[in-house]
C-alpha cells in the first residue's frame, strides 16, 4: 500500500484543528460544518471545548487505558526468570504454561494475573518457532518484545 491510499493517523485532529482555523479567519460555524462535512453539533462542540480547555484540546487523546502493573524494571527481568526455568520456581517439569507463569509473576513481584491474560495484559511477544504442547509452551523457541 502506498503512502498516498494511506489514511493519516489524525485526520480527526487535523479536522478539528481546520475548523478552529476557520473560526479564527471568521468563518461561522454553519459554513465551517458544511465546509468539513460535519454537522454543526460537532463544530459547536469543539469549539467549546476549545474555549474551555484551550485549543490543545483538540489534538488527538490517546485512549487512557489500564495502567501497567509491572514496572519497565520488572517487566525487563522476566526473559531471565523464564529462563530459569519453572523448575526454579517449584514446579515440577521446565514447561512454561500460562498458569505456572500468572503463579511466578505473582510470586517475584505480587502481581495478580489471570492465566488468561498473562501475555496479552502485561507484554506483547513474537516468535518465528511456537511449540505449543495442550496450552504449554518451551521457553526456547521465544523471542520477547516487552511493551512499556
Amino acid at each position: 500500500m502506498n503512502k498516498k491510499s494511506t489514511p493519516r493517523k489524525n485526520w480527526c485532529e487535523e479536522r478539528r484543528m481546520q475548523a478552529w482555523k476557520l473560526h479564527e479567519q471568521g468563518w461561522k460555524q454553519k459554513d465551517i460544518a458544511t465546509a468539513l462535512g460535519v454537522t454543526e453539533g460537532a463544530v459547536s462542540q469543539w469549539f467549546k471545548k476549545a474555549r474551555e480547555q484551550g485549543v490543545e484540546a483538540l489534538k488527538h487523546q490517546p485512549p487512557p487505558g489500564a495502567t501497567a502493573k509491572l514496572s519497565a524494571e520488572q517487566r525487563a527481568q522476566f526473559p531471565d526468570l523464564l529462563r530459569r526455568g519453572a523448575q526454579a520456581f517449584g514446579f515440577r517439569g521446565q514447561v512454561w504454561t500460562t498458569k505456572r507463569v500468572a503463579q511466578m509473576t505473582e510470586q517475584q513481584f505480587g502481581v495478580k494475573y489471570h492465566p488468561a491474560h498473562t501475555f496479552s495484559r502485561s507484554w506483547r511477544f513474537s516468535s518465528k518457532a511456537w511449540a505449543f504442547s495442550a496450552k504449554a509452551c518451551s521457553f526456547s523457541s521465544w523471542s520477547w518484545a516487552f511493551s512499556a
